[in-house]
């Protein structure tokens, strides 16, 4: 009996560490895992054209509307339309590629833009994605060793070791664990599967690299195309088999709809490039096909190539639900990628298996509505994307992490919800899908939501509210609090005030009701009289048309004078009516009226001391036009993209200024447009854009006047370098020449000339002391020109301009780079030749520390450096490039004229504000409502779902025993024992009960024959993630 006991206890203890082992080896071939790093770039094709026509037509119709509207031009040219050879080709087309050759005294685009059947006419785009799969350590599954750690320097786009943002809500100590295999499993999708529900008739795309022929882990794959120029249907890289596992596969890696229809669009080649108009005809493709999901795990910073996201609109309204990842260019903020930031999209990003947000995870905002608004709530949701396991391009399994990993993720998901809605008689399209997400979202603490949206993916909480779903129009987000950190962030961090700039809050209506709908009347503003809701003015704008299934409601928040001196909490509510017309031959309208709950905190109105004015007309990014990064380092990184906002790239120093009790105020109209004497300082970081003459004069009038402190961090500009980081795209065949420097200083100087100040076309960089600080100065201008009666700091930096264009690099003495100015015993001008010590994007040591000291002498005068006489070398200034292409992009500039006439100067924003009807009633004390759902007890037995193997940190009983350690102990025990040492535990108890059985009958029985008793059959079943027991047998 004993020896019976030790041989199954070492049988039950090996069969757990190989099923471990087969697991981990599974993963990859080479029995480690794989971080996947996602780059995108995209291009314009020189001479090549997307015409895009008012409908549907034949291919022959589609050449005799181009044939006559060409046919009209008096130039000599020669054009031709491209053929394309794939699926879509039998069918009616809404646009053709043209190719443009030998243009002689005309504008092909202006002649077809003419002609009443033609909608656009943009250029072709290429798009060059780079799959990078870099492999973990191989002992990073053992026990205790630590695969997160960060890197010394600040890393941002390599998915290497540095992955994960905290959100505060993890102890010092905790269970290291090792990665669950099975993605199902942790989102519980076996309980739809027991339902019967696994995705059965759904039709569902993967856009991506393709997917080899009979793979194993595939049984319903009901059509593969190729739209690239490569002959080829199969998959080069294992990106599109991945993906399609993730949603699909029905053994081993299980995907989460095994029988739903699966249709593989290569759209990329195996040298990841593809074209914009390969993804039109896919697009139009799958509308014929009547596709319900589609997932979409590329993206890019380009939210104006206007024939793709067109064509995205059109997909949506025909019912395809959109699925896209929304980057992996975390941490930073204001990285969200394209698709996957438009509306009507659901854009989904990435967490790891402690729930934290994923470090290369894209963050919000939106940047589309820079530099007037401000942007939308965007991820819509967040899930599993790290080391998720998917199917290997040779048929078994591996681990990548990235968003494009959490977007098959939620697509698989959303299958088995359309599946479970088609079933039952739902509206399954993408306003109700969208809405059936968010409201069953689980919210993520200490987490804003620019970083997780509407929460972390419940599946079965999200098909509980399907199942109850009524079409209606709904708001996102649900509500606005700006007093609730850290999910308001950034509105939290900054009360609001009497004569501030109004606090902008964009929300996104979502019309489950149709694909067309409208807000009736006007939205009303109700403020709560019993909490003062009269002190706020409320100003709304709204879309005219929300279309498809969406548009926008910006709600503009500001203070009334009566409460200049007041504090407290002010509340009300914003009702919103939308109505939708009837479809599918029914009569009747639609209508729903949605609550929009609104909270703010008011203080009285703080001294000018304290009031920054933060210039955001002035910035411009990309898209549209090649405007480049700040640091002439960052090679690999050219675009500046992220909309150089205070809660964008700048969020760091927005942190640090809040910090120290500053109010920063963000100014999104021209210099006209505000009060001087209400800000200390007017802060100008890196500007792009040029200058109104009207403005260059109110400006100086409110320094020399009104006692505005001016402070300008500017960066490189000359013309030499910009030729030289120009680059030609051998795929487009074109040159990207930047229409700027890392700053437009020629505009600065013409803005600083009044007072005699200038910047050159010098560009330094270097390590250097200054108060003690360590200092860099990364692609910096110098001051070339400064009043001799202000004080100049200058150091030892090295010519960077020099190196870049192949000359010998030399260090330079006493090059000016910071500069003091007091105008006419009023104002003050200061100067720093470099912003990247501001910026968060390619930051390697900040100067938030300089800022601070720069903000006090505004205020008091006193200069903390010593001052001695300095003589500045005469230095070249900065000319304008000759051809540049600023004016196309330009607030400022006149379009067409070659940038030398300036557009008339916009009016400034006059506030309407909405008539309020108070209401004298108490507001809720929480206005953040968790969806209620309905009861998960169902009509069989739920079991829990298998939790991953965990290893133990090696903890000393002594530490166990102390007070701050007891409740962490009650927590392993309660929640974090794995399924396979429970199983242990109960075998154990089960072995120890026989023996004290035996001994207790040996001892108090006397000796007698015993009969027969049939053989105890143990049998430990283990499945993959995890123990569900053991099963005894007599």
């Amino acid at each position: 009996m004993r020896t019976f006991i030790i041989v199954s206890m070492v049988f039950f203890i090996f069969k757990i560490k190989l099923a471990r082992l087969d697991e981990v080896n599974a993963c990859s071939p080479s029995g480690y895992e794989s971080e996947l790093k996602t780059e995108f770039s995209s291009s314009f094709v020189e001479n090549e054209y997307i015409v895009t026509f008012n409908g549907y037509h034949a291919s022959k119709v589609r050449r005799k509307i181009i044939e006559d509207a060409l046919s009209y031009s008096n130039g000599s040219f020669g054009w031709r339309i491209i053929g394309r050879n794939n699926a879509a080709t039998m069918y009616p087309s809404d646009f053709d590629v043209v190719m443009v050759e030998d243009i002689k005294g005309v504008n092909p685009v202006e002649q077809l833009t003419r002609h009443p059947d033609i909608k656009r006419v943009t250029k072709q785009r290429l798009v060059q994605r780079t799959l990078k799969y870099i492999p973990l350590p191989e002992n990073c599954t053992s026990p205790g060793v630590d695969c997160e750690s960060k890197p010394k320097q600040r890393r941002l786009d390599f998915l290497g070791t540095d992955f994960w943002h905290a959100t505060g809500r993890h102890t010092s100590r905790k269970l290291l664990k090792s990665v669950p295999r099975q993605i199902t499993s942790i989102l519980q999708a076996e309980l739809l599967w027991n339902l019967g529900i696994k995705g059965e008739g759904v039709r569902v795309a993967v856009f991506d690299t393709g997917l080899p022929r009979d793979h194993p882990h595939f049984k319903r794959v009901k059509e593969r195309t190729n739209w690239t120029s490569e002959k080829s249907l199969n998959d080069g890289l294992g990106h599109g088999t991945f993906v399609a596992g993730v949603i699909a596969s029905t053994k081993e890696c299980l995907g989460f709809a095994p029988h739903s229809d699966l249709h593989i669009f290569r759209v990329f080649t195996n040298n990841q490039v593809s074209y914009t108009s390969w993804f039109l005809d896919a697009f139009n493709y799958a509308i014929l096909k009547k596709i319900h999901v589609l997932n979409l795990s590329i993206g890019g910073p380009d939210f104006m190539d206007h024939p793709f996201i067109d064509k995205v609109w059109e997909l949506t309204a025909n019912g395809v639900i959109l699925v896209s990842a929304i980057g992996n260019d975390g941490p930073l903020y204001g990285t969200l990628n394209n698709p996957a930031d438009q509306m009507d999209v659901i854009g989904v990003g990435g967490i790891n298996f402690e729930d934290q947000i994923a470090r290369f995870s894209s963050r919000g905002m939106t940047t589309w509505e820079l530099p007037n608004g401000y942007g939308r709530l965007k991820p819509d949701i967040v899930t599993y994307g790290s080391t998720v396991r998917g199917s290997s391009i040779n048929g078994g399994c591996r681990s990548l992490s990235g968003t494009s990993v959490a977007s098959p993720v939620v697509a698989g998901a959303i299958s088995l919800l359309a599946s479970a809605g088609l079933k039952q008689g739902k509206p399954v399209n993408p306003a109700s899908i969208k809405q059936t997400l968010l409201n069953s979202a689980r919210r993520l603490p200490g987490v804003s939501m620019f970083e997780q949206g509407h929460g972390k993916l419940d599946l079965y909480r999200a098909y509980q509210y399907l199942m109850s779903y009524k079409p209606h129009a709904s708001l996102s987000p649900s509500y606005i609090d700006l007093t609730e950190c850290a999910f308001m962030w950034p509105y939290c961090t900054q009360p609001i005030y009497y004569s501030s700039v109004p606090t902008i809050v964009n929300v996104t209506v979502l019309n489950g009701m149709g694909v067309s709908g409208k807000i009736v009347k006007e939205p009303i503003w109700h403020p709560y009289l019993l909490h003062y809701g009269h002190l706020l003015n409320i100003e709304i704008s709204y879309s005219d048309l929300l279309w498809p299934w969406s548009g926008f409601l910006a709600i503009s928040i500001s203070v009334s004078e009566e409460a200049a001196d007041w504090e407290g909490i002010a509340q009300g509510h914003i009702s919103v009516t939308v109505e939708s017309s009837p479809e599918d031959g029914t009569t009747e309208i639609l209508t729903s009226t949605i609550t929009l709950p609104l909270r703010a905190k008011i203080i009285p109105t703080p001294p000018r001391s304290k009031r920054i004015l933060w210039d955001q007309y002035h910035n411009l990014r990309y898209p549209p036009g090649y405007f480049p990064r700040d640091n002439l380092r960052m090679k690999n990184d050219p675009l500046d993209w992220n909309g150089d906002h205070i809660h964008t790239n700048f969020k760091d120093m927005y942190q640090f200024l809040r910090l120290k009790d500053y109010f920063v105020e963000v100014l999104g109209h021209p210099f006209t447009c505000f009060n001087a004497e209400n800000y200390a300082a007017l802060l100008l970081v890196d500007p792009e854009e040029e200058f109104f003459p009207e403005e260059m004069t109110k400006l100086r009038k409110d320094v020399e006047d009104f006692g505005l402190s001016l402070i300008v961090f500017a960066d490189w500009y000359n013309t030499s370098v910009m030729k030289k980081v120009q680059f030609y795209d051998e795929n487009t065949r074109q040159w990207w020449m930047p229409d700027t420097g890392g700053a437009n200083v020629p505009a600065l100087n013409d803005l600083l000339s009044p007072w005699g100040m200038s910047f050159s076309d010098l560009v330094f960089e270097g390590e250097f002391l200054l108060s003690s600080k360590d200092m860099h100065y990364a692609s910096g201008t110098t001051i070339s020109h400064f009043p001799s009666s202000g004080t100049l700091v200058t150091q030892r930096l090295k010519d960077q301009g020099a190196e870049v264009l192949g000359d010998e690099s030399k260090y330079s003495e006493d090059v000016a780079i910071l500069g003091f100015h007091q105008v006419k015993q009023r104002g003050k001008v200061v100067l720093y030749g470099d912003s990247n010590c501001l910026d968060s994007s390619h930051m390697q040591k900040d100067c938030f520390w300089l800022l601070e000291v720069i903000l006090g002498y505004v205020k008091n005068g006193k200069i903390p450096f010593t001052q001695h006489e300095v003589v500045i070398p005469v230095h070249g200034i900065p000319q304008r490039l000759a051809g540049n292409q600023l004016h196309k992009y330009s607030k400022v500039l006149a379009p067409n004229l070659g940038g030398s006439v300036t557009r008339p100067l916009p009016n400034c924003p006059v506030p309407k504000y909405t008539v309020p009807v108070p209401l004298n009633k108490s507001a809720p004390t929480n206005i953040y409502q968790q969806q209620k759902l309905l009861s998960a007890e169902m009509q069989f037995i739920v079991v829990d779902p298998p939790r991953p193997y965990e290893e133990e940190e090696v903890i000393s009983w002594d530490e166990l025993r102390t007070s701050e350690n007891q409740q962490y102990v009650k927590n392993i025990f309660a929640r974090e024992v794995p399924q396979v040492a429970k199983s242990l535990l109960v075998l154990i108890s089960f072995v120890m009960m026989i023996i004290f059985y035996a001994l207790h009958r040996k001892r108090t029985k006397p000796k007698r024959r015993r009969h027969k008793i049939g053989k105890s059959v143990v049998s430990s079943k283990v499945p993959d993630g995890g123990s569900k027991g053991s099963v005894i047998k007599a």
